[in-house]
């Protein structure tokens, strides 16, 4: 099967089989949409033939009496007769389809039947069907509107895409892009994604000239590692701005910490960002940042500077305050910057960053010019009033050299009719504008977190100040795995991996019996932790397995009691107090190994405080990880406690999801807690999970 998709979304020709002429039906809906499509076009129906209104009996009737060959067919008939409607188009010589029936693998056993009879047609024949349960697709540039909503067929040209896995978002996102001033390049509704999914769409726009910046939207993903490398390929040549459906889905709960909070939405979240993706919340934040993205992209940076100048003081603090909600830095402008707005401005205005212009006068563009052109300036955020008899701000802007080559988003207040002007304006001046704080503060954060991926993917500006000494390591590679060892391991012996992977461990003592746990307590001396060791208990503290602070014969003898005598024992040196963190890798179903580290026990799953990585990953981008925990204040010295090592924190990590990735027999490795204590990191307790066997699974 080609996997070139011109056919179906650049056609030479189009024929709609099922054209009705009942206004109300699904063919006569979408023949008066392609009506404006200025190549060969067809209609068929079967049943009421009629040459002269263009209707004939088969597609291959209407392709001898089409000029121009027919490489798109759109099925308009139920999905009992899809897959017969597929091959007679195949048959004539159409290369692509798309099907917009629904009552396929939604609709129970039947609709499976026909999406397997479908999918069997498309494959043997090479056809690349999108869809079904579609509402189709749109590229205005061509005057090519296969979808039944109407007002699809009026969304100006541009250079946003599109790539949705509902064709009603497909069309509501577009809708919501044209009304912020952008236009659309191409719109796709996935649909049930038979065959062309959106890995196929996105790989189809990394070589699109006309598009500039592309919006994701996801449901499900059939294949991770796919789409994964879609987003990488595109995201090198264009900006990609995702969002992904499903926040409150909870997942399956797996048997440990990590797979609770390794749910789809996260980790799918967390994938699309580490292949280059600029991941947003909602819809209106994503309208947003491809307002921004699709005419501006900072170049990599892994800690851009803002500087925000303001006509009024008030939306300045609004955007200053949540650039500092964002983590984006808003630097003091230097001495030289400072001096040379005061030859500007009106004495009582603040000069700093943010700038307060007051009133915006005659010196408004060399205002924006001079702190744009500080040194810890990488980006401009502009607010201002339509006030025609104070500023022009499209020509500010312009005279200030905003665009491209100074990056700049600018705020416009004013009246509807005003906005709009200056808005198309400073948008064929390549300025995105924004309509309030809030939409400039979301472009502004897409902005920085492309910058910033830029930055990590490419180790173009050496990492941040917490990663900036990795760099002298040479750890921008992902570390030689070292595998796990085959078979169940209880707790002494996934620490003594661990310990080859050079993760610090507790001294110990594994004990077959009581008489070898009083001999561990002599040498280890008190206090220790006394625990059950056994591969198959995962939880031991559930059971009363796990008893701390033991000191004296006396206490000891206690613990072995409740733990039971025909078992082993672990006695352990106690470790000092810290910050507990957990850190696992598990194979996800989607994506394959993942990583996860936030913080330790139970907090973890309540607050859903964590980073995800896809693995293998490289020390440098795992020393990123803490710094997206909403806690990471507590691992920076908090109130006197300890400082984590980045650096360390990364080698873990790495060496971890290496051997993870190098070893297919384990299914998970977990250690929690991972205790950062002033001594560094050291891991009290891990659990290898084997990859399931068939034996295991009919257990």
């Amino acid at each position: 099967m080609t996997t070139d998709l011109t056919p179906l979304l650049a056609p030479e020709g189009v024929v709609v089989i099922g054209a009705s002429r009942q206004p109300g039906k699904l063919g006569a809906a979408m023949a008066r949409s392609l009506a404006p499509f200025p190549g060969a076009r067809a209609l068929v129906n079967a049943r009421r033939p009629d040459h002269t209104e263009g209707v004939y009996a088969s597609v291959a009737e209407a392709a001898a009496h089409t000029d121009g060959r027919l490489d798109l067919a759109v099925l308009c008939v139920p999905a009992s007769g899809c897959a017969e409607a597929l091959a007679e188009a195949a048959a004539a010589g159409c290369r692509a389809a798309l099907v917009c029936a629904g009552g396929f693998g939604e609709a129970g056993p039947e609709g499976e039947e026909y999406a397997d009879e479908l999918r069997r047609v498309a494959r043997e024949t090479g056809v690349r069907l999108l869809g079904p349960n579609t509402s189709g697709f749109f590229a205005p540039h061509l005057g090519l509107t296969a979808s039944f909503v109407p007002a699809a067929g009026q969304l100006p040209a541009g250079d946003i895409a599109v790539v949705a896995a509902s064709g009603g978002v497909n069309h509501a996102l577009s809708f919501d892009l044209v009304t912020a001033g952008n236009g659309i390049s191409l719109g796709v509704g996935i649909g049930a994604g038979l065959d062309v999914t959106a890995a196929d769409v996105l790989e189809h726009l990394a070589e699109d000239s006309r598009t500039t910046a592309v919006a994701l939207h996801l449901e499900t993903v059939p294949d991770g590692p796919r789409l994964v490398s879609a987003v990488r390929l595109v995201a090198e040549v264009k900006p990609v701005v995702a969002l992904v459906v499903g926040r409150s889905d909870i997942g399956d709960f797996a048997r440990s910490h990590t797979g609770a909070l390794a749910t789809s939405w996260r980790t799918t979240r967390a994938a699309l960002r580490q292949a280059g993706a600029v991941v947003v919340d909602d819809e209106r934040e994503l309208v947003d940042a491809l307002t921004a993205l699709s005419r501006i992209r900072l170049r990599p940076l892994s800690d851009p500077g803002l500087g925000i100048v303001t006509a009024q003081a008030g939306p300045g603090l609004l955007l200053a305050d949540r650039a500092g909600t964002d983590g984006i830095r808003v630097p003091e402008l230097t001495t030289t910057t400072q001096r040379a707005l005061r030859e500007l401005l009106p004495p009582l205005t603040y000069q700093r960053n943010p700038v307060d212009t007051g009133r915006p006068a005659e010196t408004f563009a060399r205002v924006l010019d001079t702190t744009a052109g500080d040194p810890a300036v990488d980006l401009l955020a502009v607010y201002a009033l339509t006030e025609p008899d104070s500023v022009d701000l499209a020509s500010a802007a312009q005279d200030a050299g905003l665009g491209a080559d100074s990056p700049a988003v600018v705020v416009v207040g004013g009246l509807p009719e005003d906005v709009t002007e200056q808005r198309a304006r400073l948008h064929k001046a390549g300025v995105p504008a924004l309509t309030g704080p809030a939409a400039a503060a979301n472009a502004v954060r897409a902005l920085v977190a492309d910058a910033r991926g830029q930055a990590l993917r490419g180790e173009v500006d050496g990492g941040s100040s917490d990663t900036a000494g990795l760099a002298s390591e040479a750890v921008t590679a992902v570390p030689v795995p070292v595998p796990v060892p085959v078979g169940p391991l209880d707790e002494d012996a996934a620490k003594s991996f661990l310990a080859g992977l050079g993760i610090r461990t507790p001294d110990r003592v594994a004990c077959d019996n009581r008489t070898e746990a009083h001999q561990a307590l002599i040498r280890l001396g008190g206090p220790v932790a006394v625990k059950v060791l056994d591969a198959a208990i995962l939880h031991k503290t559930e059971i009363g397995g796990v008893h701390l602070g033991v000191r004296t014969p006396e206490e000891l003898d206690a613990a072995l009691d409740v733990i039971g005598s025909d078992r082993r024992y672990l006695v352990e040196a106690m470790a000092p107090a810290g910050v507990d963190l957990v850190l696992g890798v598990r194979r996800d179903p989607v994506f394959g190994p993942v990583v996860l580290a936030g913080l330790g026990g139970t907090a973890a799953e309540a607050l859903a405080d964590v980073a995800i990585r896809l693995a293998p990953l490289s020390v440098t981008e795992a020393a990123t990880m803490p710094d997206e925990l909403a806690a990471r204040a507590l691992l920076d010295g908090w109130r006197g406690g300890p400082v984590l090592d980045r650096a360390e924190f990364g080698r873990v990590v790495a060496a971890l999801a290496a051997a993870l990735a190098a070893s297919p027999e384990t299914a998970e490795i977990e250690i929690n807690p991972l205790r950062l204590t002033p001594d560094g990191l050291i891991a009290l307790d891990a659990v290898v999970v084997p990859t399931p066997t068939k034996e295991n699974d009919h257990a």
